[in-house]
Parts: structure tokens; C-alpha cells; sequence
């Protein structure tokens, strides 16, 4: 043990208790039937609770019950879940502790709960029982395959994206079964793909329709890799197809990352109807911090793709012109709060540590300098939260919530939710309604809770809340239930 510091000795420690843990669940496992109900081992309870729930219904990670698997369903997907690890969602890799022989048995007592009859799909509820309202949920499209961002056209047409590759159109509430055609061709690999659909703020003029989506360089024989980054572009929609394309941010081949995961991706516009967007950290933590890099920063340019004259960097050309804020790990919702001007956004901690901020042209946010949240294994990404210089976040989760996007809510059918904030989680499966005063967050409220993973939510023409699950590839609307 000479040479090893403290920290590194818990670890070690750590990893043996894991091992002799899941031997004790890989035992418990394999003597039970498939034609009883699979008893959860204590040891399971003990080890795994805090990230799958004592139940396997879920915590800090998915639920093991709800028949999704987010990364494969079949045996050799789960194998390689467990051996390698899924690194961007938290999945840490036990192929240097468990054999080959002990992860196929987990996986046969993930088969055996399958069969045991406990697994259930996330359910649609039909009625919401909230602080200020009863309110009717409603299936406003279904059967998309991992929608990520929603817009509106007008009351009976809307836009929806879905993270493979496709635009889609939903007319007077019907889901218009084939996509749009012609769109950029997507890199969609672990959580990349179509990203962000955005309306120009001049549409009924100009017809212009914002795509964000993650882009790869071609291979070559240099590289064997894919390397990938996230691209902004806009087009308009004639006769069911995406014409009159403009890239309006690339960034230089040589800042792209092989990476599939922290594509960020979000759009919105601020006052000034200038667009900013957010490129999340691509796995290359120090990248936040340096303004030569896209990566770990939100962006501001003009519509057409220039960069505005008062950007915080704009007169200093040893810096990247189109950075707005820079510190940012993984920002996954960008909204603009109407009645004061300001840009409101959420990014994924890694264990612990989701920020909800109020972005301020130039600030550094920190990460990962200062932090919330911790590394995976538990172990310190740093060890300080603060620090001069660098903002501190108006609101964070410990667990993390994988907060994705947020919206202050404006319309006439929730008159007591006026200027109130909405954000989703992912993992968490929540849709949270939080108080905000004069900057800061006085409570929050779940107001949606295990329908599935929502990816983005949006205020339609007619004063609904729109919720995107990402899993189980629905919409759903919710309006306020009217009582006798």
C-alpha cells in the first residue's frame, strides 16, 4: 500500500465491498424461480438502493421495472452496460471487478424479474392533484422514438424532433406519419442526434425554423474514430421538406471530440431576438474553462449567423466571439424570462450538483472548478464550491435531478402559476413547478412525477403545458380539470 493516498485506499475499499456484495446477490438470485415473484436481495437493497431504489423502481437511476432499457434490451446489451459502463449517464464499468461469468449471472436475475411478472411500463395518469389545481392529462402524440425538443407553429400545427434523426409534424393533433424530409444528416450516437427545434421570432414573416443537432467530421484514415461536436443551422419547411438550408455555427474541425455524450444542443432568443444555444462540455472537463473551445459554453449570435456586436468577448480576437457564458457542464434548458430580460438555464451535475442559473453575459459558472457534485465513484471532482470569479448557481439538486428543459409559464389557464418555472428531469422522471421571487427560488413542487423521462416541456398557443418524455416517446398536455 506504499504510495497510495487516502482517498485511493477508500476506493480500493470500497470496490472489495461491492465485489463481495454482488457475489451475495449472485448467489440469492440464481435459487430463485421464474415462476414465483424474484425476492430483492438484501444485498442488492444495501448496495444498489441509492441509484436503482430499494424496490428497483428507481432513484438516482432508471427504474429496473418499468421495461425500458435504454441502451439495449437483449442479453449482450445488458452484459456490456455492466462490463463497460454507460460513462455519460453515471453507469460505472465493473469489468476490472466482476468476471464475465458473474455479470452474465445479473443479467440472468434481470431476466428472471422480467419474467417474475413485476415489470410495468410507465402509466399515463389521466388526473393530477397539484397544490393549486386538479388538472386532466391528456395524450397529445404518442408512439415518437426518443422526441427531444417541441415547438409551435400556430394552435394546430407543432413541431417535435426525435433524437434518430427525424422532424416531425403534429397537424390539429394527429402525428403526420412520415418526417420531414431532406433535414442535415445527424451523428446520432449515445446521447446525440436531433437535438433543438426553435421558431424564428419573426416566422409568420419569414418562415425560418432553427435545428440544433450533433455533426460529425467524415472519417479518415488518421482518425479512426468518429469525432463529433454540436452544429446550429436553419432552414424553412416547404411542401414537407427542409429547404433553403444555412449553417450558422460549425466549429473548427480541430476542436471536435470523439465523445457521444454533453452535446447540450438547447435554443432560445433573448430580448433582442438574438439566439443563443448551448454546447455542453463533450466529456473534456477543462474545455469549460478555455475560451479558445465551443465546448462547456452557451453561445450568442445574430439570426442570420453572425456574431453581435456586443458580445462579451467581441473585441478581444484571442477568444471565440460567439461565447455568451462559459463554466457549463452540460446545459440542457436555455429559457428567457420575458419581464426581466434575463436568460435562465439548467445543466446536468455528475453525482449531485444539477445547477439552475441566471446567465449574465461573460460570467464563468465554474465547472469544473467549483461544484456541487461529485465524481461517479464518489470521489471529488473539486474541493470547493466557491470561488471568486465564478457565479454561483441560483438553485442545485443533490441527488441530481438530470434537469433537461425549463419554461416560466405564461398563459391564461394557470393564471396562478404566472411567471412560475417549469422544469423537467430526466432520470428523475419529474415535472417541477418552482416559486420564483425576485431571482431566487422560494419552493418547488413536483407537479408530474414517473411517467417517464421528460426531455422538454413548452407552453402551447392555447395556455397548455406541454410535457415531452423522451421514454416512453410521448406528449402530454395539461390542462386544468373543470369541476362541477
Amino acid at each position: 500500500m506504499v504510495g497510495l493516498n487516502r482517498s485511493k485506499l477508500l476506493i480500493m475499499k470500497k470496490v472489495c465491498l461491492l465485489c463481495i456484495q454482488f457475489a451475495l446477490l449472485f448467489a440469492c438470485s440464481t435459487h430463485s424461480s421464474t415462476e414465483e415473484k424474484v425476492a430483492i436481495p438484501v444485498a442488492f437493497s444495501e448496495l444498489c438502493s441509492n441509484c436503482h431504489g430499494k424496490d428497483l423502481n428507481g432513484g438516482l437511476a432508471q427504474s429496473l421495472l418499468d421495461g425500458i432499457w435504454q441502451y439495449g434490451a437483449r442479453n449482450a446489451d445488458l452484459f456490456r452496460a455492466i462490463k463497460f459502463g454507460i460513462p455519460h449517464a453515471g453507469m460505472p464499468s465493473w469489468g476490472a471487478v466482476l468476471s464475465d461469468e458473474e455479470i452474465q449471472q445479473l443479467v440472468l436475475f434481470l431476466r428472471e424479474v422480467e419474467k417474475s411478472g413485476k415489470i410495468s411500463k410507465p402509466s399515463t395518469p389521466t388526473q393530477l392533484e397539484t397544490q393549486d389545481y386538479l388538472i386532466q392529462v391528456e395524450v397529445f402524440a404518442e408512439e415518437l422514438e426518443t422526441p427531444w425538443g417541441l415547438t409551435f407553429i400556430d394552435a394546430n400545427l407543432a413541431l417535435v424532433t426525435e433524437r434518430p434523426g427525424r422532424l416531425r409534424i403534429i397537424e390539429s393533433g394527429v402525428l403526420l406519419p412520415d418526417p420531414v424530409a431532406g433535414i442535415p444528416e445527424v451523428w446520432a450516437v449515445g446521447e446525440g442526434g436531433l437535438l433543438d427545434v426553435a421558431l424564428d421570432p419573426d416566422f409568420a414573416a419569414n418562415g425560418w425554423v432553427y435545428l440544433s443537432h450533433s455533426h460529425r467530421l467524415p472519417k479518415d484514415s488518421v482518425v479512426r474514430s468518429p469525432l463529433g461536436m454540436t452544429r446550429l443551422v436553419r432552414g424553412r419547411i416547404k411542401n414537407h421538406r427542409w429547404t433553403d438550408e444555412e449553417i450558422l455555427f460549425e466549429a473548427a474541425p480541430e476542436t471536435y471530440l470523439p465523445a457521444n455524450n454533453h452535446f447540450g444542443g438547447r435554443i432560445t432568443f433573448d430580448q433582442t431576438d438574438h439566439l443563443l444555444f448551448s454546447i455542453g462540455d463533450r466529456a473534456m472537463l477543462e474545455h469549460a474553462q478555455d475560451l479558445n473551445l465551443p465546448n462547456g459554453k452557451v453561445h450568442r449570435l445574430r439570426r442570420d449567423g453572425s456574431i453581435p456586436g456586443d458580445n462579451p468577448f467581441h473585441s478581444n480576437p484571442k477568444i471565440l466571439q460567439t461565447i455568451y457564458t462559459y463554466g457549463h457542464r452540460n446545459p440542457q434548458g436555455l429559457t428567457l424570462h420575458e419581464a426581466s430580460g434575463t436568460i435562465w438555464e439548467t445543466e446536468h451535475g455528475p453525482l449531485g450538483g444539477d445547477e439552475l442559473n441566471i446567465l449574465r453575459p461573460g460570467n464563468n459558472y465554474g465547472w469544473p472548478s467549483i461544484t456541487y457534485g461529485r465524481e461517479y465513484d464518489g470521489s471529488a471532482i473539486s474541493e470547493i464550491t466557491r470561488k471568486e470569479g465564478m457565479e454561483q448557481p441560483v438553485f442545485y439538486w443533490i441527488p441530481s435531478l438530470a434537469a433537461s428543459s425549463l419554461t416560466f409559464y405564461q398563459g391564461p389557464l394557470f393564471p396562478k402559476w404566472h411567471d412560475q418555472l417549469l422544469v423537467g428531469g430526466l432520470k428523475s422522471e419529474v415535472l417541477l413547478l418552482m416559486n420564483i421571487e425576485k431571482g431566487r427560488v422560494m419552493y418547488e413542487q413536483a407537479i408530474l412525477k414517473n411517467a417517464g423521462r421528460v426531455r422538454d416541456v413548452d407552453i402551447g398557443p392555447d395556455g397548455a403545458i406541454y410535457v415531452v418524455l423522451n421514454q416512453p416517446g410521448k406528449i402530454l398536455r395539461l390542462i386544468p380539470q373543470l369541476t362541477g
